[in-house]
């Protein structure tokens, strides 16, 4: 969107989302609340942020049921948070109360969410390099004694680094399935095991509309407006960042893990991309068990919007179910 007339020290408007200054001073709009971590007594699930890189400052939010056996490792779940890689952070209420904290209480797992740098004032692949080097931070964990500085007491004691998931919504679903792909093709599965990834409303994209993109024309150009702001590349929509089916993208029978989930909502413009994805890597030589969910009449971001509606837990208890199903 063009700069406001009437503000002449305006560069860009790019609702609702945040507002860029000529002198770079970039305003956010949303995702900047802060919650405090700490023990939720509704449901026992604990919570601290730590440090991952010290020289980039990624953090992270780790979360831990406390009402477990301790005789029992726990699965690990990486989470990786959405917002068009402009916003959001663990931090963030919508994330904190109404996503992560029921997710590891009816999971009951150890749940590490990544706070990835955002742009623009770090571009892309920024995002997708600070969470790769949280997985290797990770992976570093698992081989850390309980007595070597820097170990991360939590993970040590409760996670079982054999059963590791990438979960990510929007934004953070286009970001696991990056992580699952480069993950297969490097030593990460030496020191830990990703059994499977859950992609919630993932944020896939691409130049030929699919589906409700072709009517849904204000919607369709919003969503353009968004990505090519946040990638400027001459590829545009088909950018293999974006676009996991365009000429030149890793074969997506290349992704690392035993299962999928693909989670999306009916009314959301990001449907059919979820969707197609499902249907590509069900039909490729992947080996591994995939899942489509679809919430019928929400749109995108539902369960973190309205947490306590009947749809929002039934997707929280799918998320868990495909957690702990083995």
């Amino acid at each position: 969107m063009a700069a406001d007339s009437n503000n002449p020290e305006l560069d860009l408007e790019l609702l609702p989302y945040l507002r860029l200054y000529r002198n770079g001073v970039v305003e956010r709009l949303l995702g900047t609340r802060i919650t405090p971590p700490g023990l939720d007594t509704r449901t026992g699930v604990d919570s601290k942020d730590i440090i991952i890189v010290p020289e980039t400052g990624v953090s992270a939010r780790l979360y831990r049921p406390t009402a477990v056996d301790p005789h029992r490792k726990l699965p690990l779940v990486v989470y990786f948070h959405g917002g068009a890689f402009l916003v959001a952070s663990s931090a963030e209420p919508i994330y904190h109360n109404n996503c992560l904290i029921p997710l590891a209480a009816e999971a009951q797992t150890v749940l590490l969410s990544v706070n990835y740098r955002l742009a623009p004032e770090h571009p892309l692949p920024a995002a997708y390099d600070d969470s790769w080097a949280a997985l290797q931070w990770i992976a570093a964990q698992s081989q850390t004694s309980a007595d070597e500085p820097g170990h991360e007491p939590w993970l040590k004691e409760l996670v079982d680094f054999e059963k590791v998931f990438l979960v990510g919504d929007s934004a953070g679903g286009n970001i696991s399935h990056h992580m699952a792909l480069r993950a297969k093709s490097s030593n990460l599965g030496a020191k830990i095991k990703v059994v499977g990834i859950a992609l919630i409303q993932p944020y896939f994209w691409g130049q030929e509309p699919i589906g409700s993109e072709i009517t849904e024309h204000h919607k369709r150009a919003e969503v353009d407006r968004w990505w090519n702001f946040v990638c400027p590349s001459d590829r545009g929509n088909d950018d293999l960042l974006i676009n996991p089916f365009s000429d030149g993208s890793p074969a997506i029978d290349g992704l690392t893990g035993e299962k999928v989930v693909v989670i999306v909502a009916e009314k959301d413009i990001l449907r059919d991309r979820g969707k197609l994805y499902y249907e590509n890597l069900a039909k490729s030589e992947w080996k591994g068990k995939v899942e489509i969910y679809e919430t019928e009449g929400e749109d995108h971001a539902f369960h973190m919007l309205d947490p306590t509606s009947e749809k929002a837990k039934a997707l929280i208890k799918r998320l868990a179910f495909f957690l702990n199903e083995d």
